[in-house]
């Protein structure tokens, strides 16, 4: 298993209020301390934690000092390291500093434990693609992006961690007026969306049995994939999943090799390595693979024009990989392969990846040769 790049914030005013009937801590930390408040958000990140213990090994947590989450992370043995220095008395904007240091990482999850209002700091500055996922630890819990209890947030991390299909969605991040609130007056606001892992949802194609419809799937699949080309030059790699989207595009395509789009217009068809190299110099660039049924494989099988040379110049970032459920499942939770040529680059494309199943639809799945563990 690669190592699993795990951010870690824990709020430690989170819920002080509630044990004391302020009905929440937003602006009154230090009141809830005067009235005899403990801090307790580091004990539901513990039980979060604990689930994953297990895997410490093959986790790293990139964190915050002290009580922000380094302190608790190396008590439990974690390989920790930290990116930002917390005050001894932290507020809003340092959950919003650590989240920007974090953006600087590559991670594959942002854990966090806190209530609405940390939902909020994070949402402020979090990228859009990094997967988020909520340790309740609050006094109000109206967000979409925690999980049921503490507990239930580590079984999520489990999941990944086993290399389960996990699915990302789109969830709300929601807050109410505190100020409202302690008079008796309900008021919730919608600040946006997180990317958040959650148990995957196979409901597709009802009249089909509740299988996947290859040519409906295809299709809501290839839609997707077309939003995300925007302004790039976009090379589309060989196999019958990125078939579907040149066909979507009404587009000419090598079904066994390499082409070349920009503009939903066809650029270049079935082109060699060198090829390619020459017309994507200093260009903006994003990939479009599928995987090997079966096999599992994005990279080194029947598609080597993509050379190592071209996907550093694409860059991880921009690879976006395509694949039904249904193939992601035939794979039984193998994770997907890298063979480049270049062991080196083969590790670093080694990671989680949000995979496209659908229309706004996608899962996490791991990228993790075996014999680079």
């Amino acid at each position: 298993m690669s190592t699993f790049r795990l951010g870690l914030i824990i709020n430690p005013l989170a819920g002080l209020g509630g044990s004391v009937a302020l009905k929440g801590s937003d602006g009154v930390a230090e009141q809830a301390i005067a009235k005899g408040a403990v801090p307790k958000a580091h004990l539901r990140m513990q039980q979060a934690l604990a689930v994953i213990e297990p895997y410490k090994d093959s986790i790293e947590v990139i964190t915050a000092s002290g009580a922000m989450g380094e302190d608790l992370a190396v008590q439990m043995g974690f390989t920790t390291r930290v990116v930002y220095q917390a005050p001894n008395e932290t507020v809003a904007q340092d959950t919003q500093k650590v989240v920007a240091e974090l953006l600087n990482e590559t991670l594959d999850l942002l854990l966090f434990a806190g209530g609405d209002g940390t939902a909020r700091d994070v949402f402020a500055i979090a990228d859009e693609n990094i997967p988020v996922l909520g340790v309740p630890a609050g006094v109000k819990i109206h967000s979409g992006v925690y999980g049921i209890t503490p507990h239930a947030s580590g079984m999520v991390v489990k999941m990944l961690l086993d290399g389960e299909l996990v699915s990302l969605m789109s969830a709300d991040v929601m807050d109410i007026d505190e100020v409202a609130f302690r008079t008796g007056v309900v008021r919730a606001r919608r600040f946006g969306e997180m990317q958040v892992p959650a148990e995957p949802r196979y409901v597709q194609a009802v009249k089909m049995g509740g299988k996947e419809s290859d040519e409906l799937v295809l299709a809501d699949l290839a839609a997707e994939a077309i939003e995300l080309m925007e302004d790039n030059l976009c090379v589309m790699g060989s196999g019958s999943t990125v078939a579907a989207v040149m066909g979507e595009l009404g587009l000419e395509n090598t079904l066994l090799g390499v082409d070349l789009i920009q503009d939903e217009t066809l650029v270049a068809s079935d082109l060699s390595a060198n090829e390619l190299l020459q017309l994507t110099e200093n260009k903006p660039l994003k990939l479009f693979i599928t995987l090997i049924g079966g096999q599992g494989h994005i990279l080194g099988r029947g598609n080597q024009q993509l050379c190592p040379e071209l996907i550093r110049r694409v860059g991880k970032d921009n690879i976006v990989i395509l694949a039904t459920k249904t193939k992601l499942k035939a794979l039984d939770g193998r994770p997907l392969i890298v063979d480049s040529g270049d062991p080196e680059l083969d590790k670093q494309l080694t990671g989680y990846y949000k995979v496209v199943t659908g229309y706004h639809d996608y899962v996490m799945y791991q990228v993790a040769n075996p014999d680079l563990a």
